[in-house]
């Protein structure tokens, strides 16, 4: 997915306001430092999925047969290579945490 740099920094400062008006979080790092560090973080994820789109679409188009981009079989293909890719990467979605522990950032 891609996302202007102005939206990346627009995001980093929503996620600062709420790490800021949460009590579970403890700054011990400079708020911009940690703002800056979520820019980063957000621009190489978001770099890292580009790269699995490409490898998905690249694995869908080297099948057998040809198989056409938006029918049934092309997207559940494409949710399947990407969810595989993403796994691979490391960065796929983990589970909902279920106990809330004080952060410190």
């Amino acid at each position: 997915m891609r996302i202007s740099r102005e939206k990346i920094v627009r995001i980093s400062h929503k996620a600062m306001d709420v790490l800021v008006a949460s009590d579970e979080v403890e700054f011990v790092e400079d708020r911009d430092t940690i703002r800056q560090t979520i820019v980063l973080i957000l621009t190489e994820t978001l770099r890292e999925e580009e790269k699995a789109e490409a490898e998905v679409r690249k694995r869908i188009t080297s099948q057998k047969k040809e198989i056409a981009e938006g029918s049934e079989e092309w997207d559940v293909l494409y949710r399947k290579y990407y969810a595989e890719e993403l796994r691979r990467m490391g960065i796929a979605a983990a589970p909902e945490e279920q106990h809330h522990q004080h952060r410190r950032y």
